[in-house]
């Protein structure tokens, strides 16, 4: 498995927009992003990434690869 580099959370929400998730609720410092049947919470902290295990089950639970996050690697 490669590595995943740190991504802040605003980055992380543009791509969910682009991909059709919706927020649906916000509490505290977290985002409750859905789309279909499924939930996704992203944390907003300012000024902080969000950690690479973090962002690694983030990404899983939205059904995303690493692919969509970084695009295509040109060779």
């Amino acid at each position: 498995m490669s590595k995943i580099p740190q991504r802040n959370s605003e980055k992380i929400l543009r791509l969910f927009f682009q991909k059709g998730f919706e927020v649906k609720r916000k509490k505290g410092s977290h985002v409750i992003l859905g789309k279909d049947k499924r939930l996704v919470v992203v944390p907003v902290h300012k000024g902080r990434d969000i950690p690479k295990g973090t962002l690694h089950n983030i990404m899983k639970q939205a059904g995303l690869s690493k692919t969509d996050l970084y695009g295509q690697k040109s060779n």
